[in-house]
């Protein structure tokens, strides 16, 4: 298992930031139960969208795995507000409501448009990309206000962000989401709908930790360079691509088309009624 350096671990964490994530994280957590449970109730009851929520918050109790495997660690001086620790690396209170915000939101606006019918493959490519901002956004945001870090000599960062870490996050989003619309389709009773408990597992870390392989192994690597680590940070990218449009064949092609207005045709006026 990789050493997190001293420095990282002394790093100071900024304690309004992390009020910042915590409080905001949250307060949209409730907004977004709130919305899963109206929307369940238009169709016929459904706990899905609620499930969505809580498959995404339960597994971010297996956080600390993604933390090891991409260098992540959250400062933990005094005045951290945590919950578990595992592998060295301390979990905050917002890494619950976070995964709630960044994975189950997407998948709930995603199944709620492919069950009205307005989604298709073509129209999953902006989503993936607003997907991929608001990854960037959040994590960027908790980096550069002081809360965490990713401390490998990981490439292509913006802001302090290594940008690959947005498109797997992106390609899991995408898989668990399509990946919970095909389960939906084929239950035949809620509790078949319990199974997205495992389904989140599965496809965060099938994505981060498959199509994420080669940035890994580079991250860790005995001597990384640069030229070494972009290879590999590239390769991930490309592998999430080929994820994303794997999801995306599961969806239908076009649109279904309108159903067109009957029109009426008027009656012929017989000769005897003039």
């Amino acid at each position: 298992m990789p050493t997190t350096p001293i420095d990282v671990v002394h790093h100071h964490l900024n304690l309004a930031g992390q009020n910042v994530l915590s409080y905001g994280s949250w307060v949209l957590t409730a907004a977004l139960l709130v919305v899963a449970i109206r929307l369940g109730r238009k169709e016929n009851g459904s706990p899905f969208y609620g499930l969505l929520i809580l498959a995404a918050m339960v597994a971010a109790f297996a956080e600390p795995l993604y933390d090891v495997a991409f260098s992540l660690y959250f400062y933990s001086t005094k005045g951290m507000h945590h919950t578990i620790t595992a592998f060295g690396v301390p979990q905050p209170v917002w890494a619950y409501s976070g995964y709630a915000v960044l994975y189950a939101a997407p998948a709930i606006y995603i199944n709620r448009k492919l069950q009205q019918g307005k989604l298709d493959r073509a129209g999953l490519v902006p989503v993936a990309g607003v997907i991929l901002l608001m990854s960037c956004a959040f994590e960027m945001i908790g980096i550069n206000v002081g809360t965490y870090t990713y401390w490998g000599p990981h490439v292509l960062r913006i802001f302090k962000y290594p940008v690959v870490i947005g498109v797997l996050e992106t390609a899991q989003v995408v898989c668990f989401s399509v990946a919970a619309a095909e389960l939906r389709q084929r239950s035949r009773s809620p509790l078949d709908l319990l199974a997205l408990l495992a389904v989140f597992p599965v496809t965060f870390f099938g994505a981060n930790f498959g199509a994420g392989a080669p940035v890994i192994i580079g991250i860790h690597l005995g001597n990384p360079s640069t030229a070494i680590v972009t290879v590999l940070t590239l390769v991930s990218i490309g592998c999430a691509g080929l994820l994303i449009r794997l999801a995306a064949s599961f969806l239908p092609a076009t649109q279904p088309a309108a159903q067109p207005v009957p029109r009426v045709q008027p009656q012929a006026v017989s000769a005897a009624s003039v």
